[in-house]
């Protein structure tokens, strides 16, 4: 990933912003002992001394922070091959019925050989939920519909273009508006997915915008999460840096309201192409809304396009954003960041729930002892592993990386494992889950955090959860 922290930076009244290429394993060696951060070559910093943290915790997190980034960088490429073999194997077996039948139509000169580019084909995230009607347990007119309608807006925009085409119009008998590949400018690469569809129910307007979370095997996407820099927007606070590059954020420019012609050639920018879709279909449509949604990284990407509206001053689209609905998104921003968004959001009666599934790591990350760089804000759904709504609060379980946590997320993982074969008939043949997702979940008996993190509980979640309360229909 090659990150560049030598533009103007004048858009920012502080920053932190780490420079993993610049970092030898001797510097990191040296951070744990000496500190002096300002004065390292892989910290590029401009901040008060009270912003830019020396403690023991924090230069901990940094050291990890860049490790893992060089990692994954060293292992990008295999990473990605990697990946794109286990799908193409997942999907050989999906399309011909299983594992012994590949043999069978091998012999008969029957083989379906996958095609990456079709809207069968489906990425490792969905073959984990294959589900794609929304029909069958959710009306439009029931309290939890945009809820799960955000969930499975979130978990199908992980597939193809052909894939989410074909679902959106035949599936959900939705408008499919279109799948934008956009440009992060800082990577020269169009690393952010978006969909956007059109919900057209009576005289109820709906578009949906869902941004794509961090795939599985894409090790740019892996170093966004991981990256712990931040930039301070005047009036705002700190933003995590990482997030703002894959919304949009210009090179030397930061966030201006308009940007002008761009060059047709190159791919949009996220945060641009879709505010200009909503102000043209929402100004020629007065009783059309929005809402926006996305799993992990595009849980994180969903609340920052909310809060650069606000920052824009975008009063018709703030006045039409119904709601924005995160599932497993990470932190964002500051407490003074947090405050802004918060009062923002409650001026234009704007509906923010971040749904957290049980012992889901992602949320808790970018992780710090005195929560001052990166913190949660608004209405936490937290849902335990029998989904039920547990703890409605700001905070949840600050002891969450403590080994005394270790033996109860284990527990929970091997009831997970045991809920697998029995939720079918608890709940219903549409909750049936398959092979790929039983083995997926055995990874919680080694890290309990990672398959709570996987999109099928949220979905679960906001289906069988008793959270009308929160959604009522107005």
């Amino acid at each position: 990933m090659a990150t560049d922290c030598n533009c103007n930076k004048g858009f920012a009244d502080s920053y932190m912003l780490l420079k993993p290429e610049d970092a030898s394993f001797f510097d990191l060696f040296r951070v744990l002992f000496k500190g002096n951060l300002s004065q390292r070559n892989f910290v590029e910093s401009h901040a008060d001394d009270d912003a830019l943290d020396e403690s023991l915790g924090h230069r901990w997190l940094i050291v990890i922070s860049i490790l893992a980034q060089k990692l994954l960088q060293l292992v990008a490429k295999p990473l990605s091959l990697f990946g794109s073999c286990v799908e193409f194997l997942l999907n050989l077996v999906a399309l011909n019925g299983g594992v012994f039948s590949i043999v069978l139509n091998f012999l008969g000169g029957k083989l379906v050989l996958p095609n990456p580019e079709s809207e069968n084909y489906l990425s490792f995230i969905g073959n984990l939920d294959i589900r794609a009607k929304l029909e069958d347990a959710v009306q439009r007119e029931d309290s939890k519909y945009y809820p799960a309608l955000s969930m499975m807006a979130s978990k199908a925009c992980y597939n193809n273009a052909a894939y989410l085409k074909t679902t959106v119009e035949d599936y959900w008998k939705m408008e499919f508006v279109g799948f934008y590949n956009c440009l992060n400018e800082y990577q020269g690469k169009t690393t952010t997915q978006v969909l956007i569809a059109l919900d057209k129910h009576e005289d109820r307007h709906t578009y949906v915008v869902a941004f794509r979370g961090t795939e599985a095997f894409d090790a740019d996407a892996w170093c966004t999460d991981l990256d712990i820099s931040w930039y301070g927007i005047p009036g705002v606070g700190r933003m995590h840096g990482g997030f703002m590059k894959a919304l949009g954020l210009k090179q030397n420019v930061g966030w201006p309201k308009e940007i002008g012609e761009q060059d047709e050639n190159l791919p949009p920018l996220a945060y641009y192409v879709i505010r200009d879709i909503l102000r043209k279909g929402l100004s020629e449509n007065d009783k059309a809304n929005f809402i926006v949604t996305g799993h992990s990284l595009g849980g994180a990407l969903a609340i920052l396009f909310g809060t650069i509206l606000c920052l824009h001053d975008e009063t018709l689209l703030l006045e039409r954003l119904e709601g924005i609905y995160t599932f497993g998104q990470p932190r964002v921003g500051d407490e003074a960041y947090a405050n802004y968004t918060r009062q923002k959001f409650k001026e234009h009666y704007i509906r923010y729930c971040r749904f957290v599934y049980c012992n889901d790591l992602v949320p808790r990350l970018p992780y710090d002892d005195k929560e001052m760089m990166f913190k949660h804000f608004g209405t936490c759904l937290f849902f335990n592993r029998r989904y039920e709504l547990e703890v409605l609060e700001e905070q949840w379980n600050k002891n969450y990386f403590s080994l005394w946590c270790v033996i109860p997320m284990a527990y929970n993982a091997i009831l997970e494992i045991i809920r697998s074969f029995i939720i079918a008939r608890q709940n219903g043949a549409y909750y049936r889950e398959g092979w790929f997702l039983f083995a997926f979940r055995t990874i919680g008996l080694i890290i309990p955090g990672v398959p709570a993190h996987g999109p099928q509980d949220y979905f679960n979640s906001t289906l069988l959860g008793k959270i009308e309360k929160h959604f009522k229909v107005e």
